[in-house]
């Protein structure tokens, strides 16, 4: 079973940081979707999701990144992926798509 770590953070009443490391894929996809959105409140302005300590990412996890960016997208809440510009993980993101479809900032 491979390992992924979640990590929530708010900052202040209407925002939260989310850090993820390890590998998100389908042995643990489904935790590290609920833990994410559990975290979350309507209350939220924006969510941003770090994953620069994201090792690996296989395509359960670019689902989840999907579902949580329509999720928050229903909910008028901004949602901000956090990749480092050189990492393996950023070009898995563009070449799925995820990057078109939800803001993604350098790390």
């Amino acid at each position: 079973m491979t390992d992924a770590t979640v990590h929530v953070e708010e900052i202040g009443a209407t925002a939260l940081r989310v850090t993820v490391g390890g590998e998100i894929d389908l042995a643990n996809s489904s935790d590290v979707e609920q833990q994410i959105l559990e975290a979350i409140s309507n209350q939220l302005i924006e969510v941003t999701v770090d994953l620069r300590d994201v090792e690996y990412i296989d395509s359960a996890g670019l689902r989840v990144l999907f579902t949580l960016g329509t999720r928050l997208a229903t909910l008028q809440i901004g949602l901000v992926l956090l990749v480092a510009t050189e990492s393996p993980i950023r070009r898995v993101l563009e070449v799925s798509g995820v990057t078109a479809s939800i803001p993604t900032r350098p790390a």
